[in-house]
């Protein structure tokens, strides 16, 4: 019943936003053109949503022979974003691309949720290493992710106890932690390290607004879990044989696995440093480092009622100082192609599953 009012309201929404463009077509406003699209389009959902960072980890989707383009629609351009329509197996899929960073993955989310009807998103790529145990071109399922470049940057002189800037009003926060930036400092005085003018950073959490919540009532959010079923689901892959060379010379020294693993962590920083990527692994006992996923998650979260789930394939070992030399660049194509691997494989999985995913879709 829930769902049906719902649709009402998006009906008389839509009614609404059609008569207004009778008047000229201006800030920004969706035109009528492309709510009449939108609503053929919607028309022929729920839809599988699969969102990717850039196009060298989409194109091996859009080139495998297991995606198969609409033949009537096979686009939608909207705001910047393509969104691309067709089939996988027997689901309908919406892909599109985000574009680097977290705002860009916040806001093609956002659009893909907003505009269609989407029963799930699932998000993929490649991303940095963080965890010794594992290596470039495993795929890593992580249960939790988070944005770990929100900060309050605490001014020099203060300490752990003091307080931060605004933290009495409750806009920030000491109980996640913080990075000290001369624990990283290579001078010292009497055996002990010099204090360094950055001070420190302290982790914050996302403010977040679900669309089920009061309108301006900020909830907070740190580590957002991927959806359940998904990730139980997700326990059928890990068996799954995924590519080891990128040439007949060229190797991993172990054949490349999927591993879930408990947490992952994003930010608007390619993480090429060993210092702090040992950091966030001591920390927040992070395996994936990468730039959109968190961005992915928080979005799906306001929505409430959007099953999400995300796979990064490892590219390199963020700051190096593996045995692979230059892996960023040499291993990058390979662990894109596992990580498609992998999202493929999962969306069988969806069709063949007894579990009804369309059933999780709200609009």
């Amino acid at each position: 019943m829930g769902g049906m009012i719902n649709n009402v309201v998006v009906v008389l929404s839509i009614s609404v936003i059609m008569c207004m463009n009778t008047m000229r077509l201006s800030y920004g406003a969706i035109t009528r053109r492309s709510m009449e699209e939108i609503w053929r389009i919607n028309k022929q959902g729920p839809f599988l949503g699969i969102v990717v960072p850039n196009a060298f980890e989409m194109n091996p989707l859009l080139q495998s022979p297991s995606f198969v383009q609409d033949s009537q629609l096979p686009y939608f351009d909207f705001g910047g974003r393509r969104f691309r329509f067709g089939k996988i197996g027997s689901e309908k899929v919406i892909i599109t691309m985000t574009g680097l960073g977290m705002l860009n993955a916040g806001i093609t989310t956002q659009l893909l949720i907003n505009l269609f009807k989407i029963k799930g998103v699932i998000h993929y790529g490649v991303a940095g290493n963080a965890n010794p145990n594992l290596q470039i071109g495993d795929v890593t399922i992580p249960n939790y992710w988070a944005h770990t470049g929100l900060w309050n940057w605490q001014r020099y002189g203060d300490g752990e106890n003091d307080e931060l800037a605004l933290e009495a009003n409750g806009d920030y926060t000491r109980k996640i932690g913080y990075l000290k930036f001369s624990d990283y400092y290579n001078l010292s005085k009497n055996g002990e390290n010099l204090d360094n003018y950055l001070n420190r950073v302290w982790y914050q959490p996302e403010e977040v607004f679900p669309v089920d919540g009061v309108p301006e009532q900020r909830q907070h959010a740190l580590w957002v879990p991927v959806d359940s079923h998904y990730y139980n689901l997700s326990n059928k892959l890990e068996d799954l044989e995924l590519e080891n060379c990128v040439n007949a010379t060229t190797c991993l020294p172990r054949r490349a696995k999927v591993v879930k693993v408990e947490r992952g962590c994003s930010a608007n920083t390619f993480v090429d440093n060993a210092a702090y990527r040992e950091f966030l692994r001591s920390k927040f006992n992070v395996s994936p480092v990468d730039m959109e996923t968190a961005a992915v998650a928080l979005v799906c979260l306001q929505q409430t009622s959007t099953p999400f789930i995300a796979f990064r394939a490892l590219s390199d070992l963020a700051g190096g100082g593996s045995a692979l030399s230059n892996e960023a660049s040499l291993f990058a194509s390979l662990a894109s192609q596992n990580a498609v691997t992998v999202a493929l494989q999962f969306i069988h999985l969806i069709s063949s599953s007894k579990l009804d995913f369309g059933s999780f879709y709200v609009q």
